[in-house]
């Protein structure tokens, strides 16, 4: 069996989407499934199992910025591409998402299997409705990584969908021992823009002891302003863009893990991340995250954008050493139902149905 797995984002920048894409590419591969990954490059591709499309463009989308391509080059890139690959299956991730994915969909030259991450407010569906239907129609098997992801696809989408988690290679969260802090230490890990909740972390770090450390990676348009809102704060290291392995460490060794966004989330990866790192969590619960973690089961969830809260919940999960050890034993056992494998198993079974007249007949349900 050979996949095209097309990406709408560049491939050489940081994202959820394009994490998920990787990591499901290396797990079918181990089933051994032959998986080539397509999308836009900003700079040599990170893998030679990647075909380059061109470079990307910063678009605003969903209360961030989105690196597609949608220029003619792109376009041109990815029908050569499709039309000289011949893969079994093309699967999409984001499929409407302008570019590559829309050009997989307007000429499809294999079955599509399209999967809708995003969970958002956004109207431009709506306003594409005319457009997007259509093209829609073009799908032979639609997925959401969500509740939340298919309400907001249904927008745009008619007919039913399968819900399919979005899963995670648990090892490679465990591969290092734990290294014990010597002060308590918080590890934010986001895009550094409005709907990530950095700020109401900051302001929450007002009422944390003194004793303890906040360490925030990434990047984003309010890092500037931030950093110079807490330039007296010693607390708070800002660590920049750190690379996988790194993340994985420090996930590893906090003692805490705090995920406060707003909004615009429509599956708590990361939260599975920290989970899987064996590392207790405190988020916001909104909707993608609880779909995730069970309050004060599996982390401790308060409401967004409320810096007392968070604090409280902070020092609950801080000072009260049964229930967190309670609250990771949980996690640890709830992040192996999210597994990589599984969802590896779950969409060669969606390929093959795609490839035969029965395909219509599979039942996945969702799990967690």
């Amino acid at each position: 069996m050979r996949i095209g797995m097309i990406s709408p984002y560049s491939l050489t920048l940081p994202g959820g989407v394009q994490a998920q894409i990787f990591s499901l590419s290396r797990a079918l591969r181990a089933r051994g499934i032959e998986v080539r990954i397509l999308g836009p490059c900003d700079g040599p591709p990170p893998d030679t199992s990647i075909t380059p499309l061109g470079n990307s463009l910063p678009t605003a989308s969903n209360g961030s910025i989105a690196p597609i391509a949608t220029d003619p080059s792109a376009v041109l890139r990815t029908i050569r591409a499709l039309r000289d690959e011949r893969f079994d299956v093309i699967h999409l991730h984001e499929p409407l998402c302008p570019g590559p994915t829309i050009t997989a969909l307007i000429t499809k030259p294999a079955p599509l299997v399209g999967t809708f991450h995003a969970a958002s407010s956004s109207s431009v569906y709506r306003w594409l409705n005319p457009i997007t239907k259509p093209l829609a129609q073009q799908l032979d098997e639609k997925i959401a990584v969500s509740q939340a992801a298919e309400r907001y696809a249904k927008d745009a989408v008619e007919g039913e969908f399968k819900i399919l988690f979005n899963g995670i290679d648990i090892e490679s969260y465990q591969q290092h021992d734990p290294v014990p802090n010597k002060s308590p230490t918080i590890f934010f890990l986001g895009r550094h823009e409005p709907r990530k909740g950095l700020k109401t972390l900051i302001d929450a770090m007002k009422e944390l002891p003194v004793d303890v450390r906040l360490e925030i990676a990434g990047e984003g348009p309010e890092t500037q302003d931030l950093i110079a809102q807490t330039a007296e704060d010693s607390r708070i290291q800002w660590l920049g863009h750190i690379s996988t392995e790194d993340k994985n460490v420090r996930l590893r060794n906090a003692d805490l893990f705090c995920v406060p966004s707003l909004s615009g989330e429509s599956f708590g990866v990361v939260l599975l991340e920290a989970m899987a790192a064996e590392t207790p969590i405190v988020a916001s619960n909104i909707e993608g995250y609880m779909a995730v973690a069970r309050n004060h089961q599996d982390a401790v969830l308060v409401p967004p954008k409320d810096p007392s809260a968070l604090a409280k919940a902070i020092l609950k999960v801080l000072g009260d050493t049964e229930f967190t050890k309670k609250l990771v034993k949980s996690a640890s056992k709830r992040a192996k139902e999210y597994s990589m494998e599984k969802l590896a198993v779950a969409y060669e079974k969606i390929y093959e149905g795609c490839m035969g007249p029965a395909y219509k007949d599979i039942e996945l349900h969702p799990v967690g």
